[in-house]
This record gives structure tokens, C-alpha cells and sequence, in this order.
């Protein structure tokens, strides 16, 4: 097998890791509020204090990422949140589980980031929307993979030892991503010469000396298409986040069901997800096959933000749970065909900077999970209904079809 094949497998399994670790904690909501008395308001916060650490720590995570590299700094952070995993399993009060869940998002911050950096520099550019496709589908899987799996875990076991394990897993990847994993092919001495080869020819550009000093802040906040990255992502990640979040409790408790049935019901949104970066991704790179390469970033986004409103207006309107999740599942799908785009033009526009742009755009996005997991449950305890929340959600995904229209990949951070 090629060498940046198994460079995508390894990103692709932290990937499904990364999610299976942060949805644990929606699974766990309704125990882990029985064992420390918290109202649905209070485990609001808890959700979105995994955002808040999340968002805080992506620029300076992703800085680190260009300037020592992914191997060092993805072995370091992933080792980090596992061990904050099995730490939430100790939490004893509500100010304990913030402190740890605000730590674990810090910690993991700089994954994406990291990853984005490993493909500047492993993977041609014609190839660079179906890894980021790849990588993203690993989220969704293993964020579909833990809703049933964590909550089987919890009733037989307990919602503590879940944690425990689950952190365990995480240091195992780092051990072997430290051992296997080098920054750039031509640190690689068993790499083929013909691969090193055609990814050097063919990525996007050669390292400079000094790139990681060339990166101006007011450059970076000055570039439409910085601005646009950040606003669209924005929108992106309200979205998802309430999948992520809010999603299982809040079919559960509308439609009455047992934990199990309300998991393999939640599972669905998230297999769309990864159906989504799948044809985001397959799209990007068939459209920039064709010397489109503005086109090839621009069209799947608008069509998944498209998507993504009619799929969270038409849920408001279903009187079931299949119907409400088969219009969720729509809505995700449209936002994850999103990602692929996403992340292909900040390495576009990025190129050494990769790192520190995904991590300013991956910012904003998560500076929006920080506001869906607290909008859901205080929009609806104000209003008496949650359709407000998908109004909301849906008009953002309007104006990030806006902001796309405004993205030119091919002239980087100086448009």
C-alpha cells in the first residue's frame, strides 16, 4: 500500500477516535446529571465547555502543528484528551466536569489542524478534497459507532468506566502515530522512490525556510477569504453541533424512548454526515480536475448549505421520530458535504500556514458549537418550543451560501 494511503488510514481512525471520545458525553447526559443533580441548563454549560476550550486553543494548536510538525504535536494533544477522557470519568460536581470538559476540548483543539498540515505535506493537491472527505467521514462514523456502542456500555457497566476505557484507546494511537508517523515523505528512508516523487511534484508548492514566520495576523483577518472561512464555518458547526449534543437527548425525550432505540435512531444523521463528506469531497476533486478550481470549492458548499436549511425547516414539521431524523440526517448530510471545501481552501489559501488558517476557521466554527449547546436548551425553555433553534440554525445556513459566493481559492489570503 502507498505511504500517503496509510497516512490517510491513520488520520482517518483518529478522526473516528476524536468523535467517538466527544459524543460519549451526550450518550452519558442523563446519568452523569442523575449522579451530580444537574438540570438540563447546568449540562448546557458542560456541553459547551467542551466547545469553549475547543475553539480557544485551535490557533495556537495549529501554530504548533506548522511550526514542529504533526507527528510531535498530534502524539502530544491525543495523549492529552485521552487522559482527560478517563479523567471525566472522576468528576465528583458540576464545577469539576467544566474544568475537565473545558481542558479536553483544548486538548483536542489541535487535531484537525494537525491533520490538515500532514496533508500539505503528504498529499497532491488533486487529491486533497477526497482525504479531507476521508478524515471527516472518520468523525461521523465513530460519532455513529459510539451512539449505540456508549450506551450499551453505560447500562452494563457504568457511564465512569466508559470513560476510563475510552482513554486507554487514545494512548495507544499516539504510540503508534509517534512510532510510524514522519512530517514529510522525504523523512521516510522505505518510502518508494516514485511516490516521494510524484507527491513532491505534484503538491502544492515547496517549503520556504522561514514559512512560519511569513504569516501576518491583520493579513489573516484582512482576507475575504479568510472572512468567509470563518462565517460559513461558523454556520457549519451550529448545525452539526446539535447532532452532536443535543440530538439523542432531545429524541429521546420528545418522542419517549428507551436509550437504546433513541441511539440507533441518532445513528442516521451521522451516517449521512459521512455520506456527505464523501460526495463533498469526490466533488471538489472532480470539479478541480477540470481546471475549476474556484468552482470545485464553491459549488458542493452551496449545495450542502442548501441542504442543510430545507433539512432543518422540513424537520420542524414532523409529527414522528423517522421523519424527524430522516430531515436531520438531510440537514447533516448537507452541512458535512460542506467540510471537504472547507478544509481544502484553507489549505489553499494557507499552504505552510495551513495549520494556524484551519485552526482561525476552526475558531469560529466552534466558537458556534459553543452557542448550540447552550441556544437548544435556553431558546426552548424562553419560547416553549424548539423550532426557534432550527429557524436559527437555518438562517445561518443562508447567509453561509452568501459568504461562499464571495471565495476565491486560487488568490489565497491576498483577496
Amino acid at each position: 500500500m502507498k505511504g500517503r494511503y496509510l497516512v490517510a488510514i491513520g488520520m482517518f481512525l483518529l478522526a473516528l477516535l476524536l468523535y467517538i471520545d466527544r459524543i460519549c458525553i451526550s450518550v452519558a447526559k442523563e446519568p452523569i446529571a442523575t449522579a451530580l443533580n444537574l438540570s438540563d441548563k447546568a449540562m448546557g454549560w458542560v456541553l459547551s465547555a467542551f466547545a469553549l476550550g475547543y475553539a480557544l486553543f485551535q490557533i495556537p494548536s495549529g501554530a504548533l502543528s506548522d511550526r514542529y510538525g504533526p507527528r510531535r504535536v498530534l502524539s502530544g494533544i491525543v495523549s492529552i484528551w485521552s487522559a482527560l477522557t478517563a479523567l471525566t470519568g472522576l468528576a465528583w460536581n458540576l464545577f469539576s466536569l467544566l474544568t475537565i470538559r473545558f481542558l479536553f476540548g483544548a486538548g483536542e483543539a489541535g487535531a484537525f489542524p494537525g491533520m490538515s498540515r500532514a496533508i500539505f505535506s503528504w498529499f497532491p493537491l488533486r487529491e486533497r478534497g477526497t482525504v479531507t472527505g476521508i478524515n471527516f467521514s472518520g468523525s461521523r462514523l465513530g460519532a455513529a459507532f459510539a451512539l449505540p456502542m456508549v450506551a450499551w456500555m453505560i447500562e452494563t457497566y457504568s457511564w465512569r468506566f466508559t470513560f476510563y476505557s475510552l482513554g486507554l484507546i487514545g494512548i495507544i494511537w499516539a504510540a503508534i502515530w509517534w512510532h510510524f508517523f514522519r512530517d514529510t515523505p522525504e523523512e521516510i528512508i522505505k518510502l518508494p522512490e516514485r511516490e516521494r516523487s510524484y507527491i513532491l511534484a505534484n503538491r502544492q508548492q515547496s517549503f520556504g525556510k522561514d514559512s512560519s514566520a511569513s504569516l501576518h495576523w491583520k493579513k489573516l483577518y484582512r482576507s475575504k477569504n479568510m472572512q468567509s472561512a470563518v462565517v460559513q464555518y461558523f454556520a457549519s458547526n451550529f448545525t452539526f453541533f446539535f447532532a452532536l449534543t443535543w440530538l439523542f437527548p432531545y429524541i429521546k425525550e420528545t418522542y419517549d424512548l428507551a436509550s437504546m432505540e433513541a441511539g440507533w435512531y441518532s445513528v442516521a444523521p451521522f451516517i449521512a454526515g459521512a455520506a456527505g463528506n464523501w460526495l463533498g469531497g469526490i466533488r471538489v476533486d472532480s470539479v478541480y480536475r477540470k481546471g475549476k478550481w474556484n468552482a470545485s470549492r464553491i459549488q458542493p458548499a452551496v449545495l450542502g448549505f442548501a441542504l442543510a436549511a430545507g433539512g432543518l425547516i422540513g424537520s420542524i414539521f414532523m409529527s414522528g421520530p423517522f421523519g424527524a431524523v430522516l430531515m436531520i440526517s438531510i440537514a447533516i448530510l448537507g452541512a458535512d458535504m460542506t467540510l471537504p471545501p472547507s478544509w481544502a481552501l484553507c489549505v489553499d489559501i494557507g499552504k505552510e500556514q495551513a495549520g494556524a488558517v484551519s485552526g482561525t476557521m476552526n475558531m469560529a466554527g466552534n466558537i458556534g458549537s459553543f452557542l448550540t449547546a447552550l441556544a437548544f436548551p435556553y431558546l426552548t425553555a424562553w419560547m416553549g418550543s424548539t423550532d426557534y433553534f432550527f429557524y436559527m440554525a437555518a438562517a445561518l445556513n443562508v447567509v453561509a451560501i452568501w459568504m461562499w459566493w464571495r471565495v476565491r481559492a486560487d488568490r489565497g489570503l491576498e483577496y
